[in-house]
């Protein structure tokens, strides 16, 4: 399970470490990165890459997803090993290193999540990365 998390955690950081050192933050590198994935589309894929509608936004939207419902999973999980440990010492250190480290995983998501939404925003002009919500 530790080998998962740290699977899932390394990941995330090596996703966010590319969108913040991989894409420098000027107009010409996005222009750039747009004609390249533009010359490289396929039928029926979207056209954008960056912005909210953007093939970037979409995976990193998803991969976050993914590790923050295996976050909670991970939380439940350990919450009844804890329940049912029966006082068994090393079984309630299991459980609370279980808790312990999805709640980890769970608070690196989302600073990911936020991380990668400022790297796009300061790519596309404050555009930002999808977070759904709109100014009013």
């Amino acid at each position: 399970m530790k080998k998962i998390s740290a699977l899932i955690i390394g990941s995330t950081l090596a996703l966010a470490a590319f969108l913040t050192v991989g894409l420098p933050a000027t107009s010409s590198a996005q222009s750039a990165a747009q004609a390249g994935a533009q010359a490289a589309q396929g039928n029926g894929t979207p056209s954008t890459l960056f912005g909210d509608a953007g093939i970037i936004t979409s995976i990193t939207n998803t991969l976050l997803f993914v590790v923050g419902a295996l976050a909670v999973i991970m939380i439940i999980w350990g919450g009844l090993r804890y329940a049912t440990s029966g006082g068994n010492a090393a079984s309630v250190t299991a459980a609370k290193n279980t808790i312990l480290y999805a709640i980890v995983g769970l608070i690196i998501a989302f600073l990911a999540f936020a991380a990668v939404n400022w790297v796009l925003g300061a790519l596309t002009g404050g555009a930002g990365g999808g977070t759904g919500f709109t100014d009013v």
